[in-house]
């Protein structure tokens, strides 16, 4: 099998029954889930420690936001791929999502395994 078909996903949002369901379509899809976290500090504390290959990432976080979560993420784990996530369309954040070193933006409506993978994929080319 292919890496990205059973790539360790680590869930970052701040909804507990997003995260279940997150979970639930990721790992019936081919992917492991790591862990998860409720707040940006909680992702920079678990996702070095649960060294996932990709990092769903919410825009929206209590304490900080994605972005900055995501510039965190580049430095204390360069090895994940960063794919945001939000209820609000890409075109919502202008062109953050483009200058962030996100791999991409993944409407929460439209979240599927092949959804992610597809993402991840395009980053993989792009390397």
């Amino acid at each position: 099998m292919d890496r990205v078909a059973v790539g360790r996903v680590f869930i970052v949002d701040d909804s507990a029954p997003f995260r279940t369901v997150a979970r639930a379509l990721l790992e019936s899809g081919g992917y492991r889930v790591v862990g998860d976290a409720a707040t940006g500090a909680e992702a920079l504390a678990g996702v070095p420690e649960a060294d996932p290959d990709i990092v769903l990432l919410d825009v929206a976080l209590p304490d900080m936001d994605g972005f900055s979560v995501c510039r965190a993420l580049h430095r204390t784990a360069p090895g994940a791929t960063v794919v945001f996530c939000s209820v609000r369309d890409a075109e919502h954040y202008g062109d953050a999502v483009e200058r962030s070193s996100a791999a991409g933006f993944l409407p929460k409506s439209t979240l599927s395994a092949a959804a992610l993978a597809l993402i991840v994929a395009r980053q993989a080319d792009r390397r």
